[in-house]
């Protein structure tokens, strides 16, 4: 029965002035999921990163196939 299955929701960004980043904690480890303006630096946090599996999952959700940059 397929009645309860989760939909896989595709989402888009802005590629030409946004990329994607990893912004990392230096003391607590925490990592968050996001995009950064090329042109202003401000990022928009997306999701909270807790394990690689959250990973796959914000690449999938966006089509991101590269390598995601961290910052600290």
């Amino acid at each position: 029965m397929g009645i309860f299955r989760k939909k896989k929701v595709f989402r888009s960004y802005d590629k030409e002035n946004t990329k994607p980043v990893i912004r990392a904690s230096i003391c607590t480890g925490e990592q968050v999921a996001g995009f950064k303006d090329i042109h202003t630096g401000k990022i928009e946090e997306v999701m909270l990163i807790k394990c690689p599996e959250d990973l796959e999952d914000f690449k999938n959700m966006y089509g991101i196939e590269d390598e995601i940059e961290k910052e600290y």
